[in-house]
């Protein structure tokens, strides 16, 4: 039985219902299993890091099932066994992500494995879930997309893509099955004190860092998102303006991204 059953989900309810969070042994996919557990939900916690994803489960009273979460095969195991842990899944977060440092020059395996976790998982765990999901007529799929995918990551082509990829492919299922309950939300923060931040370097530490938020800034908001049935969860509300402005005068706007880039390179983080 969950949330969802009997009288249906309100929007503001996560009491017994079945939450899987990827990527979630840390930082942004640690704080959303927190909180989901917090309101009452029952999580799964999946990380490539067992003993990561161990210690958040114990620490939460969730359910550890670490292991891949990219692949089709992976996707299959982890779903089949969450729903024998939790009963049926009312919200997926596709919170994994890989950020990989480079430009087109970035090696293939690189590419590879950005457009696998940061895309790819979310359009093969959509792909299981859905037929379910439609035949309940309910269902919540979460997608940490980044800031970077409404407006770009310098110094990492492949993340700046695939996150793009990501937001393309959450705006794609919700236009498609809005209408039949599906409800879709992408996750865009810009800077946030996790390890990820810490692995961009220089670049990270000069665009991001400055004005970088907790994870569980993070949680908070896209808690409150999922409760309004917001697509679009700011965690930074400023990048709103950023993406307007990318949207109505984008010559102006690469213009300022521009001096950005020539500035890191000045300063020697490019």
């Amino acid at each position: 039985m969950s949330a969802f059953d009997g009288q249906g989900f309100d929007g503001q309810d996560f009491t017994g219902q079945g939450v899987v969070v990827t990527g979630a042994g840390r930082g942004i996919g640690a704080a959303l299993a927190t909180a989901f557990a917090a309101a009452g939900a029952r999580v799964v916690v999946n990380d490539l890091d067992a003993d990561a994803a161990g210690a958040v489960a114990a620490r939460i009273g969730g359910t550890a099932l670490p292991g891949d979460a990219a692949s089709a095969d992976g996707l299959a195991e982890l779903i089949g066994r969450a729903r024998e842990a939790v009963g049926e899944i009312d919200v997926w977060c596709a919170n994994a992500g890989v950020a990989p440092i480079g430009g087109a020059d970035a090696p293939a395996a690189a590419w590879a494995g950005a457009w696998e976790v940061n895309v790819l998982a979310h359009v093969r765990a959509a792909d299981l879930l859905l037929p379910r999901w439609l035949e309940r007529g309910r269902g919540r799929f979460l997608a940490t997309v980044s800031a970077a995918g409404l407006l770009s990551m310098l110094g990492s082509a492949p993340y700046a893509v695939t996150k793009h990829g990501a937001l393309a492919f959450a705006e794609w299922l919700s236009a498609t099955y809005r209408h039949r309950g599906i409800h879709v939300h992408a996750l865009c923060p810009q800077g946030v004190r996790t390890d990820m931040l810490a692995g961009t370097g220089a670049v990270g530490e000069a665009l991001l860092a400055p004005t970088a938020i907790a994870p569980e800034d993070v949680a908070e908001a896209a808690l409150a998102g999922l409760r309004e049935d917001r697509f679009l969860i700011l965690p930074h509300p400023e990048v709103a303006e950023y993406y307007r402005a990318r949207a109505t005068d984008p010559d102006r706007w690469l213009g300022s991204m521009n001096r950005l880039q020539q500035g890191l390179e000045k300063g020697g983080a490019l």
